[in-house]
């Protein structure tokens, strides 16, 4: 069965950068349908941008862009910007790490939920309107009638994630892209956000990819973990297996960093 997503020697250099400097320097790695793959590294070490590219929000006048990405055997870095529009629309989604810079302040909820629906697909605005609704209860958001009514700054911060996370499952897509979705949001709420992702997985068989500077995090909802430092990555595995025998100085340091009340398995 062929792979998801599959990375080949991804490398990405910044013009704006020195010409030695890669941001990304020759990453490879594949997903399955329907699994959690963590992406794990301290800032800077090239998680954020991999994940920018496979997403094909990477600005194409900004960086230069070598390898291969596919996903469901469709070569993305070929595509022109109006298929890869396409494929944001259908096959790929991404939830943001700060939702309050996501979200537009001045838009209701409901819209905004509604527009990857509105820009790629035709819909009537009845279906529009069911698809979000139905979004919003998968994202265990309360009423969803009423939030789609409310803008951004009468939600809390867990509520708004929640929403990011409806706007991304509404076009139901293959893949979804979470870069650091739990950053900003305390343990518990962190907590429901997890688990939420890990039922949305299991319920929709809809392949993960998490971007995480915590491997602790990493290790509550991911079955495999590809560590990055320095823009490439230094070692990948199965999580469990990576926690008990790390191999790579870098990621003893990680898993070192941990409290150790959080070690333990929650």
């Amino acid at each position: 069965m062929a792979a998801l997503l599959e990375v080949s020697d991804l490398r990405v250099h910044f013009h704006s950068a020195s010409p030695e400097r890669w941001a990304v320097d020759g990453v490879s790695f594949s997903m399955e349908e329907g699994e959690i793959l963590g992406l794990v590294g301290e800032s800077g070490s090239g998680k954020t941008v991999t994940a920018m590219s496979v997403s094909g929000l990477l600005p194409r006048d900004q960086a230069q862009v070598d390898g291969s990405i596919t996903l469901g055997g469709r070569e993305l870095l070929q595509c022109s910007e109006a298929e890869l529009r396409s494929i944001q629309g259908s096959d790929l989604s991404v939830i943001f790490q700060e939702p309050m810079t996501s979200l537009n302040p001045v838009l209701r909820i409901g819209p905004q939920v509604e527009e990857s629906l509105r820009v790629h697909q035709k819909l009537s605005r009845e279906e529009r309107r069911r698809r979000a609704l139905e979004a919003m209860a998968q994202a265990d958001l309360p009423d969803p009638e009423a939030l789609c009514r409310k803008y951004p700054h009468e939600l809390s911060g867990g509520m708004l994630q929640r929403v990011m996370i409806a706007a991304a499952i509404v076009s139901r897509p293959r893949l979804l892209l979470a870069d650091e979705p739990t950053t900003a949001l305390d343990v518990t709420i962190q907590a429901q956000i997890l688990e939420l992702l890990r039922r949305l997985n299991r319920e929709n068989h809809m392949g993960i990819l998490f971007i995480s500077h915590n491997l602790n995090v990493v290790r509550k909802l991911c079955a495999r973990v590809a560590v990055m430092q320095g823009g490439r990555i230094v070692e990948a595995g199965p999580v469990e297996e990576i926690f008990r025998s790390p191999r790579h100085a870098y990621t003893k340091r990680l898993i070192a960093a941990i409290p150790s009340r959080e070690r333990k398995l929650t």
